[in-house]
């Protein structure tokens, strides 16, 4: 019980960083004001925050390149349903073609997703240290961002540190 509790804190922990990363490129990027997350219970959507005063749900996932780089990051042991999926990314010796594939493996997961909420976008993080926003945005138009979803916005920000920006995926 107590490793679930510490990945459950790991995960919020991420998820925040995440956040707030993307926030501050979104406020930067924009000049709209987006302030004051809080993390939601149950876990969907994520985080929850506010947009020009109006709340603003945000699904976050993180975008990793492999299940040796994701347990790297980690710092433990992957559940079996990520670790499958991540090795699955494995036949793809070429960094594009990866990233590629894990961005849309996970838009494709998170598509089917319902929200009990009025406004959700959808926040990855590229965890991948060779990805940057340059690389993805130049493969934007390979993005295969599923037709039906519930995202009103989909975003990536570029990188862990969150130093190469945010790149608009949706709409």
């Amino acid at each position: 019980m107590k490793h679930k509790q510490s990945s459950e804190s790991e995960k919020i922990v991420l998820e925040h960083q995440a956040a707030k990363l993307f926030m501050r490129w979104y406020e930067r990027n924009t000049g709209e004001i987006i302030r004051h997350i809080w993390h939601n219970r149950p876990h969907k959507p994520d985080v929850s925050c506010f947009l020009n005063g109006e709340r603003l749900d945000l699904e976050i996932a993180h975008v990793y390149g492999s299940e040796k780089e994701a347990m790297q990051i980690l710092g433990r042991e992957l559940d079996d349903k990520t670790r499958h999926e991540l090795q699955q990314l494995d036949q793809y010796t070429d960094a594009h073609q990866r990233l590629l594939k894990a961005l849309n493996r996970i838009l494709a997961n998170k598509s089917v997703k319902h929200y009990k909420t009025r406004r959700v976008w959808l926040v990855l993080r590229n965890a991948h240290p060779a990805w940057t926003a340059e690389e993805i945005q130049s493969l934007q138009h390979h993005i295969d961002v599923p037709d039906q979803h519930p995202f009103e916005q989909i975003w990536i920000v570029g990188d862990m540190q969150g130093e190469s920006g945010i790149v608009q995926l949706f709409p």
